[in-house]
């Protein structure tokens, strides 16, 4: 994964279908229709994708659980807090300290929530229509104690299957608490153009293509791999980890993925366009050290780049490897990109090596 792509010609609706691929929930991008919205940016469109699924998140009820409660009451339940019911004197007052738990819904979960919809209503260029949702969605959490929203409360929160709709809600509360920066005591917000943050472009273009391949083929255990350098001596410790991009096999050949997210996937020397010497290089370490590793075995290397000025699609035999040089138009309709990511698999492709 490398990063210097211009980022500007992608669609937003595009970035979207990304993120709900690097997310693992392809469906959503299925389920709700962004075909033809022009939003100004990704925070309008997550915005109104919130919105519907908050909604349905109000008519199926919040998710509860039980937490610890501290008190001092005159009713008695749960456990008696004896030292601190005496150094307090309760007992004159006829009462105790006691602690116990609550089946409550102002739990971590949904003061998330609030907290990301509060930051949503104080973003200076939120749709009118969105904020207007907002203002009526809020009141039904009234119940729930406002937070400070911080990226690290995501760390926090436990999903299991009782409370699995959660997530893909809470990956785009997350994404907005990263994203949409509170001016301090303005009262509103801006947002941190994610789309020209390259480092995070190439880290979704890298989980998007992960996923993508990963659903696409189940069986094939797509993920990131580290090899082996096979070095001997005194400090091994000083050597680089080898990570893989993606790693995975489908219909028993096994493919080496290492995306790369550039402005120009070609690189122009002399007045003419070459590959990137160090990108052959990387993928070319990664074949010969999985073919030590798997006895002889030979993966196909693909280095897969989005294309910005140029597309291209090349197939070599370097070495005895099958290596493939690719770009994928992410400006393109997203059916035309799911096709050319399958297409970059394909059998006929790999034969066709003078092409």
């Amino acid at each position: 994964m490398n990063s210097s792509a211009d980022t500007s010609k992608i669609p937003v609706k595009n970035i979207y279908y990304m993120l709900a691929y690097a997310w693992d929930h392809p469906h959503e991008s299925r389920m709700i229709d962004v075909y033809g919205e022009d939003e100004k940016d990704i925070i309008n469109l997550l915005s109104k994708i919130l919105i519907l699924k908050v909604r349905s998140l109000i008519k199926r009820g919040f998710y509860r659980e039980y937490t610890p409660v501290r008190e001092e009451s005159g009713v008695i339940r749960g456990k008696v807090l004896f030292k601190e019911s005496f150094e307090k004197f309760s007992y004159k007052k006829g009462k105790m300290h006691i602690k116990h738990e609550e089946f409550t819904d102002d739990i971590l979960h949904n003061q998330l929530i609030k907290a990301t919809l509060l930051r949503l209503s104080m973003y200076e260029h939120l749709e009118k229509e969105y904020y207007e949702d907002l203002k009526r969605m809020l009141m039904y959490f009234r119940s729930i104690s406002r937070i400070e929203l911080k990226p690290k409360f995501f760390n926090q929160v436990t999903l299991h299957r009782n409370n699995q709709h959660y997530r893909f809600i809470l990956n785009i509360c997350q994404f907005i608490s990263e994203n949409v920066l509170l001016h301090e005591g303005s009262g509103e917000s801006a947002f941190n153009d994610f789309s020209r943050d390259h480092m995070k472009m190439a880290r979704l273009f890298e989980n998007f293509v992960k996923n993508f391949y990963r659903r696409e083929h189940p069986e094939s255990n797509a993920r990131s791999e580290t090899l082996d350098w096979g070095a001997i001596g005194e400090k091994n410790e000083y050597l680089p980890l080898m990570h893989t991009d993606i790693s995975m096999i489908v219909e028993n050949q096994k493919y080496i993925i290492d995306t790369k997210f550039y402005q120009h996937g070609l690189l122009e020397f002399k007045g003419k366009e070459i590959i990137r010497s160090g990108h052959l290089y990387q993928l070319y370490a990664y074949l010969e050290n999985d073919r030590r590793k798997r006895n002889g075995d030979k993966a196909v290397g693909i280095l897969l780049y989005p294309r910005v000025y140029q597309s291209f699609h090349f197939n070599y035999e370097i070495q005895g490897f099958h290596m493939k040089i690719c770009s994928v138009d992410l400006a393109e309709n997203w059916r035309d990109i799911e096709r050319r990511l399958k297409g970059i698999l394909s059998k006929a492709d790999a034969l066709n090596i003078n092409n």
